[in-house]
């Protein structure tokens, strides 16, 4: 009898995120996609989810959570701060813990409520751009996130929770000190930094005993939930903005359709949303102790599934010519705000900032050019730009 050797088990595709390039991850995305809906995540363990039908239903799958079931929280080993402000964070939680903190910060983001908010952030996006296109027209060098980016953002959610502006610098430092957390593989110096950030973060949201006071919140409730929306409320958009900008800028003809009129804001956002987002990564765990099925593998509970947005964003099976930026292609089918029931609470006050942001600029700066190419802070989970260096030619 001749002995038949066994059919090789296939490898199964895989991606390390630490070899993805800063300035332009999309081609290994695109490659990691185009081989399968889900890839092995050899940097973290677990899996990697790459196309646009498979991310948004895994958004929306109850059997997908945020917290390991083994442990009922979200820890960072080495951070027990951290781990504290964030045990209450819409976030991290689940089930009627969520629903129940959600219906209630819910109310400030209502779109009636951000409507009435919109002449404020007009007014103050219009004061903000007067020095700034002030020294764009005497031909001085400008970093629009430094200069209008940064402080419009931080001064809009400040406003909103009835924080004082002068202290968003602080608010800042803290930020961008706690979001390297998030990152891949955060080394130890970013680690102590998330941690020395969070205990400051903490006493200084309990020095404001009145900001969220209306809502009801134990004070670990109220304490977790300011610190997400100041996060948040900032760091995405400022990201979305000056990711968007650069897209919009890069592509002259683009940008002309928005500053002649040709293109709709609204629709210039979500596009720049789609084709360059400040989240590239949103990670779930398996929370079902039966396990699910997922893109034809057998996942067990407590597995991790990083739901890969950038890929998502430019599927081809979802988006005509992904690679291509389009200003006016008007599709708000990205997953750029997350999905399911951690859709991004803000979506409707970081779509009017950045309607309004684009607006503004678009007429009162409509020669705005790139001073010089933009680098990417080194980071691949939350996606920005050191500075966005800009000129005018009128």
């Amino acid at each position: 009898m001749v002995a038949v050797a066994p059919t090789p088990t296939p490898a199964v595709p895989s991606l390390d995120l630490r070899t993805l390039a800063v300035a332009d991850p999309y081609p290994a995305l695109a490659a990691a996609r185009d081989t399968a809906p889900l890839v092995a995540d050899t940097t973290r363990g677990g899996w990697l989810l790459c196309r646009h039908a498979e991310v948004a239903a895994a958004l929306r799958d109850r059997r997908l959570g945020r917290v390991d079931p083994a442990t009922g929280a979200p820890a960072r080993p080495g951070c027990p701060a951290f781990s504290a402000l964030e045990r209450w964070s819409l976030l991290d939680l689940e089930g009627p813990d969520h629903e129940r903190l959600r219906a209630r910060v819910a109310r400030l983001f209502t779109p009636s409520a951000v409507a009435a908010r919109r002449p404020a952030i007009e007014t103050l996006a219009a004061e903000l751009l007067d020095p700034v296109l002030a020294r764009l027209r005497d031909g001085d060098a400008v970093d629009l996130l430094a200069d209008y980016a940064g402080p419009f953002a931080v001064s809009v959610i400040c406003d909103l929770l009835g924080v004082p502006r002068a202290d968003g610098p602080r608010l800042l430092a803290w930020s961008h000190a706690m979001v390297r957390l998030y990152e891949v593989a955060p080394p130890p110096e970013q680690r102590a930094a998330a941690e020395a950030a969070a205990v400051e973060f903490a006493a200084y949201v309990d020095g404001l005993p009145d900001v969220l006071g209306p809502l009801g919140l134990s004070p670990a409730e109220r304490r977790s939930t300011v610190v997400l929306l100041l996060n948040a409320g900032h760091e995405a958009t400022v990201n979305a903005l000056g990711n968007g900008l650069r897209a919009l800028l890069s592509h002259p003809d683009q940008w002309r359709r928005l500053a002649d009129g040709a293109v709709d804001p609204g629709s210039a956002l979500e596009e720049c949303l789609r084709f360059d987002g400040p989240l590239m990564l949103f990670d779930r765990i398996v929370i079902d102790p039966a396990g699910i099925e997922l893109a034809w593998h057998r996942l067990g509970p407590g597995e991790r599934v990083g739901l890969l947005f950038g890929a998502a964003n430019r599927d081809p099976r979802r988006f005509a010519d992904p690679d291509r930026f389009d200003a006016g292609r008007g599709d708000a089918g990205h997953v750029g705000f997350g999905g399911g029931a951690h859709f991004c609470l803000g979506a409707p006050l970081a779509r009017a900032e950045l309607a309004v942001s684009l607006a503004a600029l678009a007429a009162r700066a409509p020669g705005l050019t790139l001073a010089a190419e933009p680098e990417f802070h080194p980071t691949f989970v939350i996606r920005g730009l050191r500075a966005l260096p800009v000129a005018t030619t009128r």
